[in-house]
């Protein structure tokens, strides 16, 4: 049973991750969607809301897939919190050139740090990959309709943070 590790902040969680999460679980028996954590930050939505977002979007696209998806909390190193998870994929989606490069630099560092674990890179839909979850943050904050760019679950608890 392949098991893929899918990190990131997810604050919120957009179009882009969520086609990237479905890609995952195309390749991987199992997903575990990890939420990065750092005591520094204030994230717009809690741990526990982003967990609930993520498992609302994938049940609204992929409902026969929903048990095979796993959000945990992380606030260590990617590759070690994979490993506790029995991952030996990391994926990452791409949106450009920009991402790659960076991509590529944190691959290959977590390639000698955990060499069982194997680096993916899924590149986000056409459509998805101006999307940036600071964009949808700010966008969303100054009033602007995000409704192109992320799940209904997620629209839904930014109009209610909003007020709207």
């Amino acid at each position: 049973m392949a098991t893929a590790f899918y990190p990131g902040s997810f604050d919120p969680m957009t179009n882009g991750h969520l086609d990237v999460l479905v890609q995952a679980l195309n390749i991987a028996d199992r997903l575990v969607v990890a939420i990065g954590t750092h005591p520094g930050k204030t994230p717009l939505f809690a741990y526990e809301e982003r967990a609930h977002l993520i498992r609302q979007s994938l049940a609204a696209v992929l409902p026969d897939r929903a048990g095979d998806l796993e959000v945990v909390s992380f606030a260590d190193l990617a590759v070690d919190a994979a490993r506790r998870h029995g991952a030996r994929i990391m994926v990452r989606g791409l949106r450009d050139g920009t991402d790659f490069d960076y991509e590529m630099q944190l691959a290959g560092m977590n390639a000698t740090m955990a060499p069982e674990v194997q680096t993916i890179f899924l590149p986000a839909a056409t459509g998805s990959r101006p999307i940036t979850a600071t964009l949808v943050r700010q966008i969303a904050a100054m009033g602007g309709d995000v409704g192109a760019f992320v799940p209904a679950p997620v629209l839904a608890a930014l109009n209610s943070r909003y007020g709207r």
